[in-house]
């Protein structure tokens, strides 16, 4: 009996990640034309205790292609201790780094909800000039034709939300191999959910909306007593008042990169992070796919034991590891190629074989552990 579930679980993660799989190739590659600028943007960047990532996020937007004239940069201080906010105002009165005309300004973070990254935002879109808001992460390097491809999109596509690649950069130690390549497997997942038109995912440290949007659906409102969640939350709410409208840039030109944890316990305090959204999401196609992944680690965690007690057998249980391994591949894969980091993928075999120990502990330890997230601490 639980050998024909093992097969029927793993048959139906087949289905779905094939499925996944097959929307990433219907997301078209976006390939920008020159167009003349017409979109105004502002660039809300929240941050807390950056001062050693701030240098180069702000080096990267002064080296934006896009006209000065038509952006602004609004980044906002969720109560730093360090000299962060010095830091930012040395850079910004340093002639030489390159601003210009550039209208970038340092306001402080109004907590009026248990979620200081939404307050930020909600912050900083409060006093912004205008319509199309794109947010981003301290922690992040913007590439130079970042708000060019955005702004095409727009123009071309008839956008209300844009969500945006993001990728880790950084030395490729093993642990950073590992993170990367469950972070491209998210990323994958999210760029297929857009070709089955169901979105799956967002990121955050690349996400675009209009304003007057924000302010319609009533912003944050609903899930704020909910520390993370400032991207999904949201995207869920655009979808739901017109998803024709919201599209995905599948532009080379613009991928965000930002840094991997630094070690196995950051690594793990930020899958908790992430894994507190998840009892609130209300999209039942989000929760059934976070389902039939964790049914498909749990059964790669099961085959050993199953062998060892004759439940199965060691034909049986490699197959079925194979073909869960093979279509996890599949969708890697064509995510590496896209992002050009199909280095990763020598990692492959390895990782995949510590993954379902890593995915399922991180779902039992979200129901009991409580997760640090700069220097707060939250309830999951």
């Amino acid at each position: 009996m639980l050998s024909f579930l093992f097969i029927f679980i793993i048959i139906i993660y087949l289905l779905i990640i094939g499925w996944l799989s097959y929307g990433f190739d219907k997301v078209d590659n976006f390939r920008v034309q020159d167009l003349p600028s017409k979109t105004k943007f502002s660039v809300i960047v929240p941050f807390r205790n950056e001062t050693k990532n701030l240098p180069k996020l702000l080096d990267s937007i002064s080296k934006l292609k896009y006209p000065k004239s038509m952006f602004e940069v609004i980044l906002v201080d969720d109560d730093s201790e360090d000299d962060s906010v010095a830091v930012i105002n040395k850079l910004i009165k340093d002639r030489s780094v390159g601003f210009g005309q550039l209208d970038i300004w340092v306001i402080k973070n109004e907590r009026t909800t248990n979620s200081p990254k939404k307050d930020a935002i909600t912050s900083a879109i409060n006093v912004s000039k205008y319509d199309w808001i794109v947010t981003t992460d301290a922690d992040c390097i913007l590439p130079k034709y970042w708000l060019d491809t955005f702004d095409e999109c727009i123009q071309l596509k008839n956008s209300n939300c844009i969500v945006a690649p993001v990728t880790y950069h950084g030395k490729m130690t093993f642990l950073n191999r590992f993170q990367t390549l469950d972070f491209l497997s998210l990323q994958g997942a999210t760029i297929g959910s857009f070709g089955i038109k169901k979105p799956l995912m967002c990121n955050g440290a690349n996400f675009a909306y209009r304003k007057s949007l924000f302010i319609s659906v009533r912003g944050f409102e609903g899930n704020d007593t909910i520390a993370s969640g400032d991207d999904i939350f949201l995207l869920e709410k655009l979808t739901a008042h017109d998803a024709e409208c919201v599209h995905y840039l599948k532009s080379r030109n613009a991928i965000v990169t930002t840094n991997p944890a630094q070690s196995t316990k950051y690594l793990i305090q930020q899958r908790l992070r992430w894994a507190s959204k998840t009892s609130q999401n209300k999209n039942w196609f989000t929760k059934s796919i976070g389902l039939v992944v964790l049914l498909g680690n749990l059964v790669c965690l099961g085959l050993l034991p199953a062998v060892y007690f004759n439940i199965i057998t060691l034909k049986i249980a490699l197959a079925l590891f194979i073909i869960k391994g093979c279509i996890d591949f599949l969708l890697l894969f064509k995510t590496a190629r896209f992002f050009k980091q199909e280095n990763l993928l020598l990692s492959y075999l390895f990782s995949s074989i510590i993954y379902p120990f890593f995915c399922v502990s991180i779902v039992f330890l979200s129901f009991f552990k409580s997760y640090k997230w700069k220097n707060r601490t939250f309830k999951v």
